[in-house]
């Protein structure tokens, strides 16, 4: 038996090999840690499942050094349309626009491409294992580690491994989970759709064809997605997802003679070839809890959600990467495990969010009735139909919060855009790595900070950032030449704000005794959960 002082053959072991393990295991290696993947299958997953990546998603491989992976497998989307059954446009969603991270809103991806590059790039790295045809049968722990057992596919023989912690990545039906007795809180959506990818002949595009470039087509007599799948050594993939109607079976629909008749109204069998279909429930499912001690939760096995906002993988991406730096500060002894409760905290109340706008945006499609067809495109040409809400931001955990609420723009996403720095141009993450962040406008200078201000910035080492506006002769600031910063601080009327090494908003302060507040509400939450 393992007892506390011997060591454990890894850091972390993440059951799951889809991309969200991939992006953790390289997280974890980028901080120097040891970690095992084990995945039941033989090989990378060769077919396409998600095709976006969102604008933060996109900054985040950045900001990990992943961010010529992340330009070559991503495309900028096109506006996201909505249309009736006579083509009446109900609902534009400029993906096109700019974000708050610099770039479009969204961004296509081939999956099999992004995950081949990322095996790739894991390939390359010393401290990552990837154990394939490995099925995880058992996963059990103690106060100091976790144990997996599982089983070689190949030879048929169980082994035993031990790390510090524990990552179930494995999916919508996760052994991890289930192990763990872990219920789920159903949020009321299910229909079931079924999902083609086909691959364009040499030459043709969507346009060539007829089709929209991204949209849902919401014809009750067969609700339709057409979407980009990305692209993949010069070749375009295009996706549609015709829903199930309630006269059909599932039988009947996963029969390639119905995906033919269905695809039929769309393409001829010529113009390309029919690559995969799958009929998926799509559904909108919560855990109940993602952590049970030195065991997490994350990606598809902590949630599920209708697919109409695109957010399915981005939503377990954005998991691991609230995940591993807190995971990083509690295993190199520089936090208590308490602060690992702040996971669950800040990413469930958020991603509740996300599956009810997926869910609202499920609602308008998924009507195989004409009549409350036509009532929903009255509604929308009547100007009475609700528009989607705004992203969801962090409510809860380690942000600043005034009489129990989240103090403005506390729980944002951080600005990011092209600046300017000592006569160079490049994203502003080049210039700024990842850690506590007090960036301050011209409003401030760090030589009025008090004495002992200063001395907290230096015991819980936050850099400080001064960016300037884009004319500025001052080389030593950052300038804002894309004009993305100031704009973002003099909307929420703040002159400073720190952010988080997961460049999320601990807190803001509109003059120099705000910051003096800001800095002091973050040192002592520093203190409840560092050690």
């Amino acid at each position: 038996m393992m007892n506390s002082e011997q060591k454990v053959d890894f850091d972390v072991i993440q059951i799951g090999y889809g991309p969200v393990s991939k992006v953790s295991a390289l997280l974890l290696d980028r901080l120097g840690w040891k970690v095992a993947t084990f995945e039941r299958h033989g090989e990378v997953y060769p077919l396409p499942r998600a095709v976006c990546i969102d604008h933060e998603l996109v900054r985040v491989l950045h900001a990990a050094g992943l961010g010529a992976l992340a330009d070559e497998v991503t495309e900028p989307a096109p506006i996201y349309r909505w249309f009736n059954a006579e083509w009446k446009e109900l609902l534009s969603i400029d993906w096109t626009a700019g974000s708050v991270s610099g770039g479009t809103e969204v961004t296509f991806v081939h999956q099999p491409k992004f995950e081949t590059s990322l095996n790739a790039e894991i390939k390359r790295r010393a401290n990552i294992f990837p154990f394939f045809e490995h099925e995880c049968i058992e996963v059990s722990q103690t106060d100091d580690f976790v144990k997996v057992v599982v089983k070689d596919l190949t030879s048929e023989q169980t082994k035993t491994y031990t790390a510090s912690y524990l990552i179930g990545a494995d999916g919508a039906n996760s052994v991890v989970r289930e192990s763990l007795g872990i219920t789920r809180t159903d949020l009321g959506f299910e229909a079931d759709w079924l999902v083609v990818d086909f691959l364009l002949a040499d030459g043709l595009t969507a346009k060539d064809l007829g089709l929209i470039e991204c949209g849902q087509f919401c014809n009750p007599k067969r609700p339709t997605t057409i979407v980009p799948g990305g692209q993949e050594d010069g070749k375009i993939w295009r996706r549609w997802e015709f829903m199930r109607l309630p006269h059909e079976t599932k039988e009947e629909m996963v029969q390639e003679s119905k995906v033919r008749e269905l695809l039929g109204d769309w393409i001829k069998p010529e113009q390309g070839e029919l690559v995969r279909h799958a009929l998926y429930s799509f559904r909108s499912l919560i855990s109940d809890s993602w952590r049970d001690n030195r065991i997490f939760l994350a990606g598809d096995a902590a949630h599920l959600m209708p697919p109409f906002m695109g957010q399915g993988m981005c939503a377990g991406l954005r998991d691991v990467w609230n995940l591993i730096w807190k995971l990083d500060a509690v295993m190199s002894g520089r936090a208590h495990s308490e602060f690992l409760d702040t996971y669950e905290i800040e990413r469930k109340p958020h991603i509740i969010e996300v599956i009810k706008q997926s869910m609202f945006l499920g609602s308008i499609i998924c009507i195989p009735d004409e009549s409350e067809a036509a009532k929903r495109d009255e509604m929308y040409f009547n100007g009475e139909a609700p528009p989607p809400a705004p992203f969801p931001y962090f409510v809860g955990g380690f942000i600043q919060h005034k009489d129990g609420k989240p103090k403005l723009p506390a729980g944002k996403l951080s600005p990011h855009g092209t600046v300017r720095h000592q006569r160079r141009t490049a994203r502003y993450d080049n210039f700024v790595k990842l850690g506590n962040t007090l960036v301050i406008n011209e409003r401030i200078d760090e030589e009025s900070f008090s004495e002992s201000i200063k001395e907290l910035i230096s015991e819980n080492n936050i850099k400080t950032v001064q960016v300037a506006d884009k004319t500025s002769a001052d080389d030593s600031h950052i300038s804002d030449i894309q004009g993305q910063i100031l704009p973002f601080m003099r909307e929420h009327g703040i002159c400073a704000m720190l952010v988080r090494p997961d460049l999320y908003i601990y807190g803001g302060a509109n003059s120099l005794g705000g910051l003096h507040e800001l800095v002091t509400d973050f040192c002592n939450d520093m203190s409840a959960y560092f050690k």
